[in-house]
């Protein structure tokens, strides 16, 4: 399917949001123009309205057949992609195991709010554990007992929840880097799950940018 993509994202050390898609278009291996607005800055609002018809990053901007149209969030995104790219094989491929990683990428984009709000997204850091809510450890246990039940009956055929990598990967990404940041601690095989994340060469990239951003300071 001949195509051009642009993907309009955030700052990477902040955009939990934006590493989603960004990483599936990695993993897929399409080649794609990245557009990044910087976060908290008196122009991002209006950079990212021109941009987007949701007023939120992430965007994926389709050009074909001359035609230009956006996508917007995450979700929609790797979707939209897994439905354009059936070769990279974004689900799996058992009914059962594509319903299951489904309900998993689905059940991070809705949920876990406090997670989010006490461990904000902070890539190239480490930050001390803050003093977390009762809600926070809740929402912490469900996911370390969901990843360590797909890793118990999954990991041996790829190492990541569902085998090889997925949209819920992508979707947990973001999470692997949070629990990192601020030392969460973890059984052993979710321990070795973040570690096999962060060993993807698409996840250095993300790193390495999201250093260089602290380093100029941009963010």
């Amino acid at each position: 399917m001949s195509a051009s993509y642009t993907l309009v994202i955030g700052n990477k050390d902040w955009s939990s949001w934006s590493l989603r898609p960004w990483l599936a278009l990695k993993m897929i291996g399409v080649p794609f123009t990245e557009d990044l607005i910087r976060l908290r800055h008196d122009s991002t609002t209006e950079e990212v309205q021109r941009r987007s018809p949701s007023g939120r990053v992430p965007v994926l901007q389709i050009t074909e057949g001359g035609e230009t149209y956006e996508v917007w969030d995450s979700l929609a995104i790797c979707e939209t992609l897994a439905d354009r790219h059936p070769e990279a094989r974004l689900w799996p491929d058992s009914p059962k195991l594509k319903a299951m990683a489904r309900a998993y990428a689905a059940e991070m984009h809705s949920g876990f709010a406090d997670v989010r709000e006490q461990l904000t997204m902070d890539f190239a850091r480490k930050l001390p554990t803050p003093a977390l809510r009762d809600a926070t450890k809740a929402q912490i246990a469900r996911i370390l007992k969901s990843w360590g039940e797909a890793l118990s009956a999954n990991a041996k055929d790829g190492g990541f929840l569902f085998g090889r990598f997925s949209i819920a990967d992508c979707m947990y990404a973001p999470v692997c880097s949070r629990f990192r940041t601020y030392g969460i601690l973890m059984p052993k095989e979710c321990e070795a799950y973040v570690e096999r994340m962060f060993a993807l060469s698409a996840m250095g990239e993300w790193l390495a940018a999201a250093q260089d951003e602290i380093n100029r300071d941009i963010s």
